[in-house]
């Protein structure tokens, strides 16, 4: 999981990923593809993509659940929307506007930039969409910032 800079999936599959992780249960393909408007054969085709790369479970006829690193990746994806939403909120756009944008664009922002600006955020508690959690990585770019200013503030040697 530390490995993953979150940008291997198309956005297409993030939306897949968070929402079978917001349903918190078993989800069936003809759910997935009448939420997503896309034919079953689609939804079909990229949960094989996605059991195959080890983030769902896919029991035929009976649906799809995440898989342990699947859950780890789905918070992930969660948090990274949730971030940038409320960039974009603090910085002018309805919450709605934000949520609208943040789909066009999130699946290009890579976990070190999400864990870099949560930092600078002050690691924040709630988002637009709900709670923000925080994971090692998030809160190891807070020591290497915190480390990285001691360091230049020349307060290291103290």
């Amino acid at each position: 999981m530390e490995d993953q800079a979150g940008l291997e999936l198309s956005p297409r599959k993030v939306e897949y990923l968070k929402y079978v992780y917001e349903k918190g249960r078993t989800v069936k393909t003809n759910e997935l593809a009448s939420h997503f408007s896309v034919d079953p054969s689609t939804v079909t085709k990229s949960i094989l993509e996605l059991a195959e790369s080890g983030y769902l479970s896919h029991a035929p006829y009976r649906g799809v659940t995440l898989t342990d690193s699947g859950t780890m990746y789905a918070k992930f994806l969660v948090k990274r929307h949730r971030i940038l939403s409320l960039i974009l909120v603090r910085n002018g756009l309805s919450e709605d506007r934000a949520c609208q944008e943040v789909n066009r664009f999130e699946s290009f922002v890579s976990r070190n930039a999400v864990d870099t600006m949560c930092c600078a955020m002050g690691h924040p508690q709630f988002g637009v969409c709900g709670t923000i959690t925080h994971d090692d990585g998030c809160l190891q770019v807070s020591m290497t910032h915190f480390k990285n200013q001691v360091e230049s503030s020349g307060c290291g040697d103290l």
